[in-house]
């Protein structure tokens, strides 16, 4: 074995992950933004460390029939030219991925282009496994899925096949149960993986990991020793070129619907019968179907949201939100949203749990804070340098790691007290951990359904905030904050009943 194949098979193993069986690999939208961006990086990714499938393809579903095979190969060298360069600067690497690529052209609606795929979908070790990549807007979900049934390609009798679906799972309650029931008139349950990438977050996973691996801190995970407990996604940058969808979404839905809810979930559920997709998926559920419902009149008291203005964002000038090209000139969509939730159960009864994410803040940090009780007496003075120790931060982005934050005396005779980090930075294992969406490509290959959402939690998370988007859907004007600034109006009033308040978001205060 020579030494460059030894190298990957101790990467695959430290990234814990097997090799897959051997698949058809069909993107729909395969020239799109999300597959040059990250599609194809991953799977170039997977296919470096050998954890696609040996004589796994690529297959493209392409509208424009004046494409061709060899324009998708030059497209594909292109993309990864600028994404993953290393992929095709070794020759015999890109040709290996370039020998996996094929192409089948035609109309989304047309039955004769679905005839096409299931023709070219190739016997592979005796099976003819398929994964279907919905990288296309979400109104063609069912015109996609429907003509595939038809086609015979949902039938699992020559080898598994699986559809994945990315967000926005719907637009509200009622389009989710309807996008839902679309789905399942021609995939099973257990063919459909909604993809959601802040699950496939190495940190994210961890949180499982970190909980149920080690009991230190288990006798403490309760509302008798926390205080509350905040999930923060602060982005530097405004929407560049997503005014289209952020108009209809904004960021209640882009985010905290979605993504945050699934965070606290798993930050607040109790410890799974096993690590079967169901098992854990049922206990995710239980958390949403445990969170306090919000009276519509009472939004205001729990929820904030407001509107990025004019300013500079991590050293960049950016214009309002208003002014950003295809923005309404009157538009309320908020580019900040933050929410306090509670959990009614025995394990956190009235502990807050505090989302936020926004645009145009001062740096791009995710994080979980776990923030504790102060101690019973006081006994040592705690000066406002100190007021943010006492912590757990799970960091997301940048910098994934773990981070205790805690109070030690200063060195020296005086009796002065300082904080102290106990820093455990993922970077320091290694350089090479997988992309959110080579793990999650790579569960739904292994058929490994847990880093997705299924259906009764996607209509869960939209019943819990429905009543803030309608509240907030009555309202005619909306608060804004300086673009690069976290002065937004109430957002300081959702601390009140928490101890610390928010914590300062900030690459810089690693080190204290």
């Amino acid at each position: 074995m020579s030494e460059k194949k030894t190298y990957e098979g101790k990467f695959a193993s430290i990234i814990g992950s097997e090799q897959a069986e051997p698949a058809n690999i069909v993107i729909f939208g395969a020239t799109g933004d999300l597959t040059k961006r990250k599609l194809l990086p991953a799977l170039a990714h997977m296919h470096r460390w050998n954890l696609l499938g040996p004589h796994s393809r690529i297959i493209a579903a392409v509208r424009d029939k004046k494409w061709t095979k060899s324009k998708w190969v030059s497209y594909v060298h292109d993309q990864l030219l600028h994404y993953f360069p290393d992929a095709i600067l070794n020759p015999r690497s890109w040709q290996r991925i370039a020998a996996k690529l094929e192409l089948v052209t035609g109309d989304l609606t047309d039955p004769d282009m679905y005839k096409q795929l299931a023709a070219t979908l190739r016997e592979m070790d005796g099976k003819k496994n398929a994964l279907f990549y919905l990288a296309i807007p979400p109104e063609w979900y069912e015109c996609v899925a429907k003509n595939l049934k038809q086609a015979g390609l949902a039938d699992e009798s020559e080898g598994f096949r699986r559809i994945v679906v990315e967000k926005p799972f719907g637009m509200d309650l009622t389009s989710a149960q309807e996008l839902n029931q679309t789905l399942q008139c021609y995939f099973n349950e257990s063919q459909i993986y909604r993809i959601d990438h802040y699950l496939g977050k190495e940190s994210v996973q961890n949180l499982m990991v970190f909980r149920f691996a080690n009991s230190v801190l288990e006798p403490l995970w309760n509302r008798n020793y926390i205080d509350h407990v905040q999930i923060s996604v602060s982005e530097s940058l405004g929407i560049g070129y997503r005014a289209g969808y952020y108009e209809t979404s904004g960021a209640l839905k882009d985010m905290i619907q979605s993504h945050l809810l699934q965070v606290m979930a798993l930050v607040a559920m109790e410890a799974p019968l096993s690590l079967g997709a169901n098992d854990v998926r049922d206990e995710k559920l239980k958390v949403l179907r445990a969170v306090r419902r919000i009276d519509a009149d009472k939004v205001d008291d729990i929820a904030v949201r407001a509107q990025y203005s004019e300013g500079k964002a991590d050293g960049v000038d950016l214009p309002a939100y208003r002014d950003e090209e295809g923005v309404a000139f009157d538009s309320t969509t908020e580019t900040f949203a933050a929410v306090k939730f509670y959990i009614d159960n025995w394990r956190w009864q009235d502990v807050p749990f505090l989302l936020r994410t926004g645009k145009a803040l001062p740096e791009r940090v995710s994080e979980i804070c776990i923030r504790f009780k102060a101690p019973p007496q006081t006994l040592f003075d705690l000066n406002e340098g100190n007021v943010r120790n006492n912590e757990l931060i799970f960091r997301l982005q940048p910098d994934e790691g773990m981070l205790l934050s805690m109070t030690a005396k200063q060195p020296g005779l005086s009796t002065d007290l300082r904080g102290v980090n106990l820093d455990a930075n993922y970077g320091m294992v290694g350089s090479g951990m997988p992309d959110a969406y080579e793990t999650l490509f790579h569960d739904v290959l292994l058929g490994e359904a847990g880093l997705f959402s299924r259906a009764d939690e996607v209509e869960e998370s939209w019943q819990i905030v429905a009543p803030i988007m309608t509240a907030w859907s009555k309202k005619e004007d909306i608060s804004t904050y300086p673009a690069g600034s976290f002065d937004v109006p109430g957002m300081d009033d959702l601390m009140s009943d928490c101890e610390g308040g928010w914590r300062t978001l900030s690459t810089k205060e690693r080190d204290v």
